[in-house]
C-alpha cells in the first residue's frame, strides 16, 4: 500500500495527474471516501489530463454515468440496487475503459481482482491517500 499526504487542492490535483499517466484501458480506479474528501476533483483531473484541460466534467451524481472516449466514470451514490449495475453499462465500461467509480461499494462483486482501490481521508486540513 502506498500513501500519500496532500495539503491543498493543488497538491491534489498535481497527485492526481501524475497517476493519470500510470493508467491505460482496461483498468478500474474505485475511488473510496466520505462526501467532501475529493472523489469527484481527483476523477476530473484525471479525465482532464488524459483527454485535456478544457475537457468539461461535470459530477455524474445526477446521471450516474459520464463518458469520454475510451473513459467511464461513474457515481453509484444513488444505486439503490446492484441489479441497476448491467443496465447503466458498468461491465461494458469495466472490459473496455479506464473506469473511474466513485462510491464503488455497491459494485464490488463486479470488480477485477486488479482494481485499483483509493481510500481518501481528512489529514489535518488537507487528504491522506492510501492506493491499496
Amino acid at each position: 500500500m502506498k500513501e500519500y499526504f496532500l495539503n491543498n487542492i493543488d497538491e491534489t490535483r498535481a497527485w492526481a495527474r501524475d497517476f493519470a499517466g500510470t493508467l491505460t484501458a482496461p483498468c478500474v480506479v474505485a475511488l473510496h471516501g466520505d462526501l467532501g474528501m475529493g472523489k469527484s476533483e481527483i476523477a476530473r483531473t484525471i479525465i482532464q489530463t488524459l483527454r485535456g484541460a478544457d475537457t468539461v466534467v461535470p459530477s455524474p451524481t445526477f446521471t450516474i454515468v459520464q463518458s469520454y472516449d475510451g473513459i467511464s466514470h461513474f457515481d453509484l451514490y444513488r444505486v439503490e440496487d446492484a441489479s441497476e449495475l448491467v443496465e447503466i453499462g458498468l461491465d461494458h465500461a469495466i472490459a473496455n475503459d479506464i473506469t473511474l467509480i466513485e462510491w464503488p461499494e455497491i459494485a464490488e462483486h463486479m470488480l477485477p481482482k486488479n482494481t485499483i482501490h483509493i481510500f481518501i481521508t481528512q489529514h489535518n486540513d488537507g487528504r491522506k491517500i492510501v492506493i491499496g
